[in-house]
């Protein structure tokens, strides 16, 4: 193992740590990342061309596999978490640009990190990786109807712009990246090994980005939408941990299930919000990115230590 893979393996497992001291710099010192909302699309871009590279054709083999356990964790997350985003909006009277961020992080597609806490959690890694795979190719389509149809009660939704900024900063890249490995196999195999160092540092660099830009309104509205989101994400958990159980699918799969349902892909949610919306629409999305990572670690930790009975 290289001194690269060393340094990428290190910072794969420690990757909540990171995304909380981003965070934390994000906020102490704005002057550093605000100049960076202009590159978060790219950031993403760039997670999302890695995801390209590490696709093979055996994460889609398990569509046509267990074509009913990848449907369920698909529809779990565009059914739950998007639900649950209006339910609380609503609920909790919500302001519109709050209500809309949360709605909109709510109807993303999966999380890139929920695969390594699937992995963590000793859960079904290849249905985990089918789901979040199938629920960002579907994204393009998905994403802007759910949020046209739940968010609109706030305010007026482009759709077609959505589709096609979702287009171009995540299936793009994908596409691309599938591309790349099937022309130069060997080497994307091995630049494959340093992706958790390249993912890590678009993903914390997004959060710091988000936060410093929008410093000033969580400081203002911090509380209410970290309630929101800690909610938001935890009874994602609970609701995808029943709705696979529901279906009678066993605890591995269901440990699949719930990560890729309650652990979303706010890095887009973020992009589109400062593309889109009122920058305080990015909020939920920056606080949701680092709060789904902490519960993520230590769900899994709980998971690995859950057999079935």
């Amino acid at each position: 193992m290289n001194t690269v893979e060393r340094i990428s393996k290190f910072v794969g497992g420690t990757f909540s740590v990171w995304v909380i001291l981003f965070a934390i710099l994000g906020f102490f010192a704005p002057e550093a990342f605000v100049g960076g909302k202009g590159y978060i699309s790219f950031l993403l871009g760039v997670i999302m061309f890695g995801m390209g590279l590490t696709l093979s054709s055996a994460d889609f083999r398990e569509v046509f596999r267990r074509p009913v356990d990848v449907l369920i964790g698909v529809v779990g997350h565009y059914l739950i978490m998007p639900s649950l985003a209006y339910v609380l909006a609503v609920t909790l009277h919500l302001p519109p640009d709050i209500a809309v961020g949360v709605i909109l992080v709510g109807c993303c597609p999966s999380g890139t990190a929920s695969n390594v806490m699937t992995y963590l959690s000793k859960g079904d890694v290849a249905l985990g990786v089918s789901v979040a795979a199938v629920s960002t190719l579907i994204a393009p389509i998905a994403t802007p109807a759910l949020i046209s149809l739940l968010a609109g009660h706030w305010m007026e939704i482009n759709t077609q712009s959505l589709f096609m900024d979702i287009i171009m900063v995540v299936i793009v890249p994908i596409v691309l990246g599938v591309i790349v490995k099937a022309l130069f196999n060997k080497q994307a195999e091995a630049s494959a090994k340093a992706l958790p160092l390249v993912s890590t540092i678009a993903i914390v660099l997004i959060v710091a980005i988000v936060v410093a830009i929008n410093k000033g309104k969580i400081v203002e509205t911090g509380l209410i939408i970290f309630a929101v989101v800690i909610l938001h994400n935890v009874l994602g958990y609970l609701l995808g941990y029943f709705f696979a159980k529901l279906f009678g699918l066993n605890l591995t799969k269901r440990k699949a299930i719930t990560l890729e349902t309650g652990m979303q892909n706010s890095g887009l949610g973020a992009a589109l919000a400062a593309a889109h919306f009122n920058p305080l629409a990015a909020v939920p999305s920056a606080i949701f990115s680092v709060w789904h990572n902490i519960s993520g670690s230590i769900l899994a930790t709980w998971f690995a230590k859950k057999e079935e009975k």
